[in-house]
């Protein structure tokens, strides 16, 4: 492990420094849900930005690696972008739960409005970013990586570009729950609804093809037929929970709902 974590320091250290401070980040956040009872949604405010911090770490950290392989590639204002732009909205999400307030989906107030809005436009900037890399992917040729593998981070990147703009299905209605109200019952810690449609959970599978595909590829899966077959079904699963949310139908019942509907 720590000789991958040094090789991975040397092929990008300015995205790995970024991966480590959001990693660091996340481990505060999540320690800080020991010490407040402030709640948004009926969840403590600081698992929000907890799961970001996490999440855009593991981004961060899996783009430095995959860049590598693109010897021509404008590292430099890749690494710049997703800092400024995907930095901010850790920051953002921060004060906001500091404050018990909402980030997303927080138009009381014409600079809420403004600051929101900015959220979706970093995050479809670095969206679109990742889709020009995924695009590279596909044009270079790279003669020394095995084929199962390059397509396993073709078929993730265009999964994570897929379900990243998914999420306008929750900026536009300025809810992540359909069919009832935000912040009702829900599984522990990653609080999904078990009520309601939730398309947070197409949201996570779908961008977490990033890291998922190449790994079951690489370690498991070492056939590029096998490989895109596994993608497929994978895909399949994003979009089953999609339109099961769509539906309006929790992916995960509420215990006592789903045992009075056995009765």
């Amino acid at each position: 492990m720590y000789q991958f974590i040094q090789q991975l320091k040397t092929k990008n250290e300015t995205l790995f420094n970024f991966g480590l401070i959001c990693m660091l980040l996340a481990l505060i956040f999540l320690l800080l849900t020991k010490f407040t009872t402030t709640q948004v949604y009926n969840a403590n405010a600081w698992y929000k930005p907890f799961k970001f911090a996490f999440s855009i770490g593991l981004y961060a950290l899996t783009m430095a690696w995959y860049c590598s392989y693109l010897p021509t590639f404008n590292i430099k204002l890749f690494n710049w972008t997703v800092i400024l732009m995907l930095g901010f909205e850790i920051i953002y999400i921060a004060i906001q739960a500091n404050k018990g307030e909402l980030s997303h989906y927080n138009i009381s107030t014409p600079i809420y409005s403004a600051l929101y809005a900015l959220m979706a436009i970093a995050a479809s900037v670095v969206t679109v970013y990742t889709a020009y890399i995924g695009y590279l992917f596909f044009v270079e040729s790279f003669p020394t990586l095995p084929s199962y593998y390059i397509w396993a981070i073709r078929l993730g990147i265009i999964i994570f570009v897929v379900f990243s703009f998914e999420g306008f299905v929750m900026g536009s209605r300025l809810s992540h729950t359909i069919g009832g109200q935000d912040g009702e019952a829900s599984i522990p810690f990653l609080h999904w609804s078990t009520k309601y449609g939730d398309p947070r959970i197409a949201h996570f599978i779908g961008m977490h093809a990033l890291q998922v595909l190449p790994i079951l590829a690489y370690y498991f899966f070492q056939n590029t037929k096998s490989v895109v077959i596994i993608s497929i079904l994978y895909g399949m699963l994003a979009i089953f929970t999609l339109v099961q949310a769509l539906q309006g139908k929790p992916l995960f019942k509420a215990k006592q709902e789903h045992d009075s509907l056995t009765k």
